[in-house]
């Protein structure tokens, strides 16, 4: 018995409705690759058996791998690393008083990483109002320090 294009297209659409079952966004990608496959198939219909096998593996392979390397981005349980130049470099005005490795919180004009007051620590004692400048991001946690440019921010 030959496989048919429209055999992949089914074979698909029964991974991604399985994945319905199974948690984890995986079967998802290969249904999208068994229907890739059948699309390939239907345009061109010489290819034997072992070239859908293996055009269904790559395709489903190389769409798991972009699922988890750069799709998904919520695998961030913090912010390490993910301090970009919208972050280190921006002014804050304090909102509580920080002493010397202690916690306060810093509002931003407009929300830093999703959100306008954060969580900061600082190395000196700040007072609240003070503005600052954010030094990095450590954890969940943006250490600050003042912010020596003179004028607005």
């Amino acid at each position: 018995m030959d496989i048919l294009w429209w055999h992949w297209l089914v074979a698909g659409l029964a991974l991604i409705v399985a994945e319905l079952a199974v948690p984890g966004m995986v079967l998802v990608w290969f249904g999208v690759g068994a229907i890739g496959t059948g699309l390939l198939l239907a345009a061109a219909p010489a290819l034997s058996l072992t070239a859908q096998l293996a055009a269904w593996t790559v395709l489903s392979c190389a769409l798991v791998v972009l699922w988890f390397r750069v799709f998904r981005t919520d695998q961030h349980k913090t912010h390490v690393g993910m301090a970009d130049g919208e972050t280190v470099g921006e002014i804050g005005l304090l909102v509580s008083a920080v002493e010397p490795f202690g916690r306060g919180q810093v509002r931003f004009q407009k929300p830093l990483l999703g959100s306008e007051v954060w969580a900061c620590i600082a190395d000196e004692a700040l007072p609240a109002g003070e503005r600052v400048k954010v030094l990095s991001v450590e954890g969940s946690l943006l250490k600050v320090g003042r912010n020596n440019r003179g004028g607005a921010a």
